[in-house]
C-alpha cells in the first residue's frame, strides 16, 4: 500500500521528465532540504512535460513522499492553476523568491506550513524514500481553494476534473 496511486481513478497518462534527475534515480543533493536540516538547498528540479490531452485548461503539480513514517505520507510541494500552455518549470521554481511560477498559479502550504518546495529529508537510517512528482491535466482553468488548503484537499478537489496524469519518482536516503 505504499504506492501513492493505489486508490486513484485510472486516467490517461502523458509524459513528465526532469533534466536534473532520471525517473527512479537519486535526487541531487541540492534538492534535499536545508530548512529541515538535510544539507540541501530546497531547490525543486526542473520539470518538462508533453502529451497533455486536448481540453486541458490547467495543471496541478504535487510532490509527495509515501514512505515518510507518518501514517499519511508527507507532502513537499503543491501548485495548482498552472496555465494550460505551460510545458515546463525551471529548477528552483518552488522557491517563492525566484518568481519562476507563472502569474495566477497558486502554491499551497506543504507539511511544514510553507508555501514552497521542501526538499527531501528522510529520517537517518530509515532507508530510501520515494518522491513522486505528479502533474495532473485538468478540464478547468481555475480551482476554488482556500489559501490554507492542504495538498490532499487539492487532490480531492480536482478529482472530478482530472483528464490525465504524468508522474515519475526519484529517491533520497539519509545514512544512519
Amino acid at each position: 500500500m505504499n504506492d501513492p496511486n493505489w486508490n486513484l481513478p485510472q486516467i490517461p497518462s502523458f509524459t513528465l521528465e526532469s533534466p536534473d534527475v532520471d525517473a527512479g534515480g537519486v535526487l541531487p543533493g541540492w534538492a534535499r532540504s536545508g530548512i529541515a536540516g538535510a544539507g540541501g538547498q530546497d531547490r525543486s528540479p526542473a520539470l518538462h512535460w508533453r502529451g497533455a490531452p486536448e481540453g486541458t485548461k490547467s495543471f496541478a503539480l504535487t510532490v509527495y513522499d509515501p514512505d515518510a513514517p507518518t501514517g499519511s505520507g508527507f507532502w513537499h510541494w503543491a501548485v495548482y492553476d498552472l496555465p494550460a500552455n505551460l510545458t515546463d518549470l525551471p529548477s528552483d521554481a518552488g522557491n517563492p523568491d525566484s518568481d519562476l511560477i507563472p502569474e495566477g498559479a497558486q502554491t499551497l502550504p506543504n507539511e511544514l506550513g510553507l508555501t514552497r518546495f521542501l526538499g527531501a529529508a528522510p529520517p537517518a537510517g530509515h532507508g530510501p524514500h520515494r518522491y513522486f512528482f505528479t502533474l495532473t491535466a485538468l478540464d478547468v482553468d481555475h480551482l476554488d481553494l482556500d489559501d490554507a488548503s492542504t495538498p490532499a484537499v487539492l487532490g480531492f478537489t480536482f478529482l472530478g476534473h482530472a483528464l490525465a496524469r504524468a508522474q515519475f519518482f526519484a529517491t533520497s536516503e539519509t545514512p544512519a
